[in-house]
């Protein structure tokens, strides 16, 4: 979609001018990874209008493969306009008397314009699900699946469980707002999640959409996939695996799961917005690269933390060399470091640097 971000803050109602932006979560995910070095196709659906021109080119200037995205003569690019701050789940805030019903400051005010968007005609199709399959990884999202229901159709084809298709990566990307009007979005997230190899659930998600409250309860609704992400905000990131990498394999019972947690970085938070898809671009780079599970967590702090301090859906990421330096300090390292704007571009002498100082801050 095209993003339009207020040039100040305050209500939608109030805000005099919007920035234009790219966003969608596969698309951001592409694009950090190719950033990160490796080869990245994005499939999709556009209109055959400027805002498309304009995420064609937006997107294949990060060095993403556009072929496979197809232009709709008839259907609209899809847009949204949000303010600043955060809504993780599009979940409103409490109402009534006692603890939290004050409106919290922080949320945002998102409004989609997506309905009949060229995006939402997407369906099952020979063409699409060539593209689809033709990676070592398919990455998805539960926001395609809430879109229409030819793009829900095409996510079960694409979660559906057969020889030789791709690792499958599935982030839950749980949006209350995108689902009204249906009583089972939560049934199929899910569903669609017990499909794939490798799935992201943020843990104020998993709350929101099933009731679970913490990372065990959720690996325990969701025993299918390989490898499980539970993302837990500042507190950081679990991931429980049947093995130290990603690759499904055939056995009977399952082993036991490896679990390893890594914690969040210190950030100095310009806004909310893409760390979530940056974080799943960093675990999947990990992944791609064969590094140790730890490694991976802390490759997706990392990519969220280029998120959080830049403006808008992307930010810059840090070079592989770079983050893979701040990736390796020790646990107290990597405690004491607190990235703010512009972190990515930091010389690489002062990352010598980071593990020896009290509270090394780029």
């Amino acid at each position: 979609m095209v993003t339009f971000r207020p040039s100040g803050p305050g209500r939608l109602a109030d805000v005099p001018s919007f920035d234009r932006g790219i966003g969608g979560a596969e698309s951001n995910v592409a694009c950090v990874l190719a950033r990160a070095g490796h080869r990245t196709r994005w499939v999709s659906r556009v209109g055959a209008d400027g805002f498309g021109d304009h995420l064609l080119a937006a997107i294949a200037a990060y060095g993403v493969d556009t072929s496979a995205v197809r232009r709709d003569p008839d259907r609209p690019t899809g847009v949204y306009f949000r303010t600043s701050g955060e809504r993780a789940v599009d979940v409103a805030p409490p109402r009534g008397p006692g603890p939290g019903s004050a409106p919290d400051e922080r949320l945002a005010e998102v409004v989609y314009y997506r309905s009949g968007s060229a995006a939402s005609a997407m369906a099952p199709g020979r063409d699409i699900r060539a593209a689809a399959r033709s990676g070592r990884f398919l990455h998805l999202t539960g926001i395609t699946a809430a879109l229409s229901a030819g793009c829900l159709a095409l996510m079960r084809e694409l979660t559906a469980r057969h020889p030789g298709r791709p690792l499958v990566s599935f982030d839950v990307n749980y949006r209350v707002g995108l689902w009204q009007g249906t009583t089972n979005g939560p049934e199929v997230l899910a569903e669609l999640a017990r499909g794939c190899d490798l799935v992201f659930v943020g843990q104020d998600e998993a709350a929101a959409a099933w009731g679970l409250r913490d990372a065990a309860a959720v690996r325990a609704a969701l025993p299918e996939p390989e490898v499980l992400v539970v993302k837990r905000g500042a507190a950081g990131a679990t991931v429980f695996a049947r093995r130290d990498d990603a690759r499904p394999r055939a056995a009977t019972p399952r082993p036991a799961d490896v679990v390893v947690s890594a914690p969040a970085l210190r950030v100095d938070v310009v806004a909310p917005v893409g760390a979530g898809d940056a974080f799943a671009a960093g675990f999947l780079s990990g992944t791609l690269r064969g590094l140790p599970l730890h490694e991976r967590l802390r490759h997706g702090h990392l990519m969220a933390a280029a998120a959080l301090t830049a403006p808008g859906d992307l930010g810059e990421p840090p070079g592989r060399a770079h983050a893979d330096r701040w990736a390796a300090l020790d646990a107290d390292g990597w405690e004491r470091l607190r990235l703010g704007p512009g972190w990515t571009g930091c010389p690489a002498e002062a990352e010598d640097r980071s593990a020896k100082v009290e509270d090394h801050t780029v």
